[in-house]
């Protein structure tokens, strides 16, 4: 076996929250292969859901990488398994956050799909930004500049999710392929975080804790700390190094193999896949 795509460091951390009788989050941290899931539907029925979503990806644990058929073939599978889900009560379903890692003419990618409002940030170069991007009644009026980021979070349907897998609701993720670079540091988080702790704050956290474990129980011990009145789930990846192939005329330094159509959401578009 050759030397892993991306050399990774995690650490993953759950909780109820302050406010909730069980938690409903569930996540995966099995290279390649990282996910946040926030159930819905009831204590009981959330929790089988998000369970139901991230198992769909764990056969997919033990590769160096995948692409993104493997991703597509184990989201259908997650749909499959969350509708088969019997509950007397309304149709259970989950968001879906999280990151692969992939290679492509020997250039190591990270593969972020998305679903709901669970989201998925990178901090590279110093930077925060969110790659994700949220599926909610309130992210069109931000995007059509009719209420601020900070307005959003005051408005009575901000916790609406227009997308999920299962809920009755329809199951199209988003994906995104991002370059690799060594240094890289993802955080992948249910919105019991993002209700609680500024981006500012959670920047912060993520620059100033050494390993991604103690990132990871940081950040859980702030959203408690804010008002815990959610579950929260956070998953903290460093890309410790990245195997390229260097001089190869088709990797993405030198050609067109990454077309528009493949860039991350960013200040130049938010093209997905």
């Amino acid at each position: 076996m050759g030397e892993p795509v991306i050399q990774l460091e995690w650490g993953a951390a759950s909780d109820r929250g302050l406010k909730r009788k069980a938690n409903e989050d569930s996540y995966l941290a099995s290279p390649p292969v990282f996910l946040v899931a926030d159930g819905m539907g009831g204590h009981e029925a959330g929790a089988v859901a998000s369970a139901a979503a991230v198992g769909a990806f764990a056969r997919l644990a033990g590769r160096e990488s995948v692409d993104l058929d493997e991703l597509e073939a184990a989201f259908a599978v997650a749909v499959h398994e969350v509708r088969s889900i019997r509950t007397a009560r309304r149709a259970p379903g989950t968001t879906v956050t999280g990151v692969a890692v992939s290679e492509h003419h020997g250039e190591a990618y990270w593969i972020v799909l998305n679903i709901g409002d669970s989201r998925t940030y990178l901090l590279s170069g110093g930077r925060l930004r969110q790659v994700s991007v949220d599926h909610s009644a309130v992210q069109p009026l931000i995007e059509a500049g009719v209420i601020s980021e900070s307005e959003a979070e005051r408005h009575p349907e901000r916790s609406v999710v227009t997308r999920a897998v299962g809920a009755g609701s329809l199951a199209q993720p988003d994906y995104w392929m991002l370059p690799a670079t060594r240094g890289d540091r993802l955080l992948l988080c249910s919105d019991g975080l993002t209700k609680e702790v500024a981006v500012t704050r959670i920047a912060g956290v993520l620059a100033e804790e050494a390993t991604p474990q103690s990132a990871a129980d940081r950040l859980i011990a702030e959203a408690l700390a804010g008002g815990g009145r959610d579950n929260v789930t956070v998953v903290v990846i460093d890309a410790l190094n990245v195997t390229a192939t260097e001089d190869d005329p088709t990797s993405p330094a030198g050609s067109e193999a990454v077309d528009d159509d493949t860039r991350p959401r960013s200040e130049l578009g938010r093209e997905r896949i």
